[in-house]
């Protein structure tokens, strides 16, 4: 269904006046009404789960029809036990500290004023999203439990789902006297409703996007609102020297296979020298066991001489799929300086037992997250403690990694006198 443009920009005006209404009242409801709120959205999704699987079969079926990949279509899929996992996502939200009127910082002048950094919501959040309809619920929670409202732009492959979420949603929020309009739609998957949320200015506070490059590239280059980015999830498992065998073994397979579609899923493996002939072909054997192809370069070639050859933009590549680009390297310097080259600042990981290596590793790679020992997999908001989370920031500015609520909030400044002037 298209709709002109004037009543998108229209439906716009209206949902972010709502929005920014809501959004006053949400940032001075006590914090146990917001946990209520989002323990009767659980309950709500738990009570039309049934529902809800049944729309999402829908959007399965219509997306079965064209020619995705099986690991977008692994992100769209919703079952019983992932929609049980959103709403316990939810409760996991409710028991987090609250997030706002927290004193960050707190300090005296030599005149006596006392000065607080008091913690505070944005506002109005724009979220942008392709194909994961769990996203919908996991972002309305945060903004939620952050004080912030909150206008969801899914992709049209998700749109039954998207609303049937939605409808759960906004019953539970009813039934705890939360406005309903701090979560939002819009009426139809019309692209222009995108173009619309980038051009408002002044209406919504800060644009999320979640998806693939394409999507982010976009709103980075259109949006008129402040951005917060997730970027692609190029992310890289190092396997240095003295890495521990069976450890290594786990921690790739699983950061690698366990589910290719999400952006923690590691996309390189990079092996040291000193190891390679040694371990590598033990490494491939178990990937290629469980489904995984590969991409290599000449040195991993030379160990390993079936591995299909990677051309110049593989390593450059977020496969999303059962797909592995491999580079062997000479020490973490060099392993250091591949990430630098080809990475997307998102996560990457070293698995070795020298601390000396380890630490130089945490602390010289520049992403978001870093790893030692632990596959990349765990960077999600709900394996951090957030219960959920509405992306992984990559970029420098505001928050970065995973973003639950806390990082939705921004401050404000207490000034406290006793009757001072300014001379």
């Amino acid at each position: 269904m298209h709709i002109d443009q004037t009543a998108i920009s229209k439906w716009l005006r209206h949902a972010a006046a709502e929005a920014r209404a809501a959004s006053d009242v949400l940032a001075h409801m006590p914090v146990a009404q917001r946990n209520h709120g989002l323990h009767e959205a659980a309950a709500e999704l738990r009570a039309q789960s049934a529902h809800i699987v049944a729309m999402n079969e829908i959007d399965i079926e219509a997306y079965d029809a064209g020619t995705g990949s099986a690991a977008f279509r692994d992100r769209l899929l919703l079952t019983v036990e992932r929609v049980e996992a959103i709403a316990v996502g939810l409760e996991e939200i409710a028991a987090q500290p609250d997030p706002l009127d927290r004193t960050l910082a707190e300090w005296t002048r030599p005149n006596g004023l006392v000065i607080r950094r008091v913690a505070q919501p944005l506002g109005v959040i724009g979220m942008i999203y392709e194909s994961r309809p769990n996203v919908g619920a996991d972002a309305a929670g945060i903004c939620l439990k952050s004080g912030n409202a909150v206008i969801l732009r899914g992709g049209s492959d998700s749109l039954n789902s998207a609303r049937a979420i939605h409808s759960a949603f906004t019953t539970g929020l009813k039934r705890a006297g939360i406005p309903e309009a701090c979560m939002q739609i819009p009426p139809s998957p019309d692209r222009a409703f995108v173009a619309a949320m980038l051009a408002a200015s002044g209406e919504i506070d800060l644009i999320i996007p979640r998806g693939g490059r394409n999507l982010v590239e976009r709103v980075q280059n259109e949006a008129r609102v402040p951005v917060l980015a997730h970027a692609e999830g190029l992310c890289h498992t190092y396997v240095h020297a003295a890495a521990d065998t069976e450890m290594a073994r786990n921690i790739v397979a699983n950061a690698k296979m366990r589910r290719t579609g999400v952006c923690g899923a590691t996309e390189t493996l990079l092996i040291d020298k000193a190891i390679a002939a040694k371990l590598l072909p033990i490494l491939v054997a178990d990937l290629k066991a469980l489904g995984c192809d590969f991409r290599a370069d000449a040195a991993s070639r030379a160990i390993v001489p079936f591995l299909p050859i990677a051309n110049t933009d593989d390593f450059d590549t977020e496969w999303l799929d059962s797909v592995l680009s491999i580079a062997v390297v000479d020490g973490v310097d060099e392993a250091l300086a591949h990430i630098a080259q080809h990475g997307s600042s998102h996560t990457e990981a070293i698995i070795t037992e020298d601390a000396e290596a380890a630490m130089r590793f945490l602390n010289r790679v520049s992403s978001a997250v870093v790893m030692w020992n632990a596959s990349t997999q765990f960077c999600d908001g709900g394996e951090f403690g957030f219960g959920a989370e509405i992306g992984i920031a990559t970029g420098r500015v505001h928050a970065r990694g995973p973003v639950g609520a806390e990082q939705l909030t921004t401050y404000r400044y207490q000034v406290i006198g006793t009757g001072q002037v300014r001379p």
